[in-house]
């Protein structure tokens, strides 16, 4: 029997998919110390989608963040994340900005970068992988799992060949859709194996359907040995399967958790008390969803359809949007759902639907799809959809377009001969009044009332503000009287 490993997600995915990335540093930093000693192989902090949730709407310098928690945590390797050649958004950056990102990763403290194309076109990722193994850092990259005629079990072993000859460090089934089953991973895992040649293989799986526990024992059967979790309070749902549960599972196997089980327990009961706190969800366990198998749209992405429908009116076409994104993605050959297709492929859809003519409207983002701008589909764009994408004015415009590839001095000349590289990183990725407003809220704050045995000072005081029959609150102890008057309206 085995050592099970945990890479642990709840600073990442977890809030992610729960709290829209809205955890702050200050809500991790005081149990970042019981993590650090809790056992994780790894603990992955920053997803390319963070950084941009820290300058928009958190104001932290994102930087900031990893150096604070890299030092809170000397004892774990914490991870970060390179998404492809588009980093934060649906626009293609410059390569001199992605190779000074990684440099900058390594440079504030992060130990391993998963490195990803949802596409499986290695050409867009090579030159990062050389990068980042120059820089130090252990490179995992991830095999995005689907489910269309392209994506089978033959697809993902000559992936893992591919990405052995790049020189990865890691691998690791990545099922953000939650789409995996057990009988699938019985063949697709042998499938990939084979081809690893000593390369450690992980299992990333959502609970989207509800079946990433089984897959994830399944996994373990098949002799994977690290799996992704995250802390009870932010798992299940569209998340991924709590420690708790996996802890149990692993042992009623025959297996030993890699893990101090007691330090699980502290973490989670801090995660508890901040949802309590900030009014945050908590995930639940969800019920199976075979239509998610056909559309494969993230959990998030349908409460905004539903949200956008309401606007106008038409809620009863939900149904049929859902519908209509399976039909696209077969169309534009069955990309992954995930950032940024997934946007791109339901918000056809969403046009198709709402303007009740399909393809009347497209996107940029479909336009530079179909020319390949974001890497080769898994498989060829349907003539007559290419015909009548590449039809319109503005796509005859892309035609003519190439991609900028300014120097990082050319980028200092126009944004700041004097500003520091992770300044460069921000101010050329990130709306200027964004960056702005991160760069005049620095420092990040790390204090967060801590959970005491009672209700601390502060919780006292905002429970006893919120009566309205109160005029007034004193705090006094030996040295200290405060009082707090209720402004009356």
């Amino acid at each position: 029997m085995s050592k099970i490993d945990f890479v642990d997600v709840t600073l990442r995915d977890g809030h992610q998919s729960l709290w829209a990335t809205r955890m702050t540093t200050a809500m991790m930093y005081p149990i970042a110390g019981k993590i650090d000693q809790a056992g994780f192989k790894v603990v992955e902090l920053m997803g390319t989608v963070h950084f941009d949730a820290c300058v928009r709407y958190l104001r932290e310098d994102p930087w900031e963040r990893i150096r604070i928690m890299a030092k809170a945590m000397p004892n774990t390797s914490l991870a970060g994340a390179v998404r492809s050649k588009s980093l934060v958004s649906f626009d293609l950056v410059p390569d001199s900005i992605i190779t000074l990102w990684i440099k900058r990763m390594a440079a504030n403290g992060l130990r391993r970068v998963v490195i990803y194309d949802a596409l499986h076109d290695w050409n867009n990722i090579a030159e990062s992988i050389k990068t980042a193994k120059k820089e130090g850092l252990e490179v995992q990259t991830p095999l995005v799992f689907s489910i269309s005629p392209v994506h089978t079990d033959e697809y993902y072993s000559m992936k893992t060949a591919e990405l052995v000859k790049l020189g990865v460090d890691c691998i690791y089934i990545k099922d953000s859709i939650g789409l995996l089953t057990p009988d699938r991973v019985k063949t697709l895992v042998p499938a990939i194996q084979k081809n690893l040649n000593g390369i450690p293989l992980e299992i990333h799986s959502h609970t989207t359907t509800g079946l990433a526990p089984l897959c994830y024992l399944e996994a373990i059967k098949l002799g994977i040995t690290t799996i992704h979790t995250a802390a009870s309070p932010l798992a299940n749902g569209p998340s991924l399967p709590s420690i708790e549960n996996m802890i149990q599972n692993i042992r009623h196997l025959g297996h030993t958790p890699n893990i101090d089980e007691d330090i699980v327990k502290e973490i989670s009961n801090h995660f508890f008390y901040v949802a309590k706190r900030e009014s945050k969800p908590l995930g639940i366990p969800v019920e199976y969803d075979a239509f998610q198998y056909d559309h494969q749209i993230p959990g998030g992405m349908i409460t905004n359809f539903k949200s956008m429908l309401s606007q106008r009116g038409m809620e009863d076409k939900l149904q049929r949007v859902l519908e209509e994104t399976a039909l696209v993605r077969k169309e534009l050959g069955y990309p992954v759902m995930i950032t940024p297709f997934s946007q791109i492929i339901a918000t056809q859809a969403y046009f198709n639907v709402v303007l009740e003519e399909r393809y009347k409207e497209t996107s940029d983002e479909v336009i530079k799809y179909v020319l390949e701008f974001y890497g080769k589909p898994p498989a060829p764009v349907e003539q007559n959809i290419l015909d009548k994408i590449l039809k319109s004015p503005r796509a005859k415009e892309f035609q003519k377009w190439k991609q900028p590839q300014p120097s990082l001095k050319k980028l200092r000349t126009e944004l700041g001969s004097k500003l520091s590289d992770d300044e460069l990183v921000l101010r050329a990725l990130f709306p200027e009044e964004h960056v702005n407003a991160t760069m005049e809220a620095s420092p990040i704050k790390t204090y967060y009332p801590t959970q005491t045995k009672g209700q601390t000072i502060i919780d006292l005081v905002s429970k006893l503000t919120s009566e309205s029959n109160l005029k007034y609150i004193r705090v006094q102890k030996e040295g200290l009287s405060l009082t707090l008057k209720k402004k009356i309206p």
